[in-house]
């Protein structure tokens, strides 16, 4: 019996040594999480309430009929989350332009600008389906290809700190506020401040990923308000990927006609 008794308490110890669960053991919880639908348009660094490991590629398109000329703008981003609540993400802007006009007065097709941006989700409370968020965008906005080598690649630099509320309503209504100042530095030029405001509203359908709803932008810009109404819906197509169209409808912003954006969202 002893011998035995000395064998199992061997085996118990070369076990725990090598670390070889001997009974199952409990998974760490996961923190709380709501889900909120997240806007097209002005969309988020990364979900609210990211947990660690989450990661997504976006890609997208959008056209503007800016008057005297039409702009085709292209995205790519990527986002992901490095510790639970912290979203981080990368993102890249094309414009190409094209019109009547000649080549003199058409602007040059260019990278556009890179953005970065963390996000952290502060308070994510599952009891009141609610979560708020801050958050902080530097946007590098670059000079044209034809410039390049005659001043400064980047010709203005945006600093937009940012914060977020976001409330689901029941099973399938959500809301979303976000709120930004947009705080651009262009070198001599000087600072200018302007501001963002975007309401969000979103009737999601059941046991599908799919939803409709509308942004409403709000934009100062030059010391007069705009405000852009952007109905938008979302297919999900399969459980990693997912599609959504955009219409730009601007209200009282000179100068701007009509627009669209479509957006690939990729879950990794």
């Amino acid at each position: 019996m002893n011998r035995i008794l000395h064998i199992f308490g061997m085996t118990f110890l070369l076990c725990l040594a090598a670390g070889i669960p001997l009974a199952a053991q409990e998974q760490p919880r996961l923190p709380d999480k709501v889900a909120h639908a997240e806007p097209l348009y002005y969309d988020l660094v990364r979900d609210l309430g990211a947990r660690k490991g989450e990661k997504e590629i976006n890609v997208g398109a959008g056209f503007k009929n800016a008057g005297a000329f039409k702009e085709h703008a292209l995205l790519a981003e990527f986002e992901f989350a490095p510790v639970h609540r912290l979203g981080l993400e990368a993102e890249a802007d094309i414009s190409l332009f094209g019109g009547p006009h000649t080549a003199e007065r058409l602007p040059a097709n260019r990278l556009e600008c890179l953005r970065f941006s963390a996000q952290y989700s502060f308070w994510v409370s599952d009891r009141y389906r609610a979560t708020m968020a801050v958050g902080y965008t530097q946007i590098l906005k670059l000079t044209d290809f034809r410039s390049y080598g005659k001043e400064r690649w980047v010709r203005e630099v945006i600093s937009s700190p940012f914060f977020v509320a976001a409330k689901r309503w029941g099973t399938h209504w959500h809301t979303m506020m976000y709120v930004s100042p947009l705080v651009a530095c262009a070198g001599h030029k000087g600072t200018a401040t302007e501001w963002l405001v975007n309401a969000a509203l979103h009737y999601t359908l059941s046991h599908s990923g799919h939803f409709i709803g509308m942004e409403v932008s709000v934009e100062s810009r030059e010391g007069t308000w705009g405000v852009t109404l952007r109905p938008q819906v979302k297919i999900r197509l399969s459980h990693r990927l997912a599609a959504g169209l955009v219409t730009g409808i601007p209200l009282q912003v000179p100068g701007e006609g009509f627009s669209s954006f479509a957006r690939l969202i990729c879950e990794l």
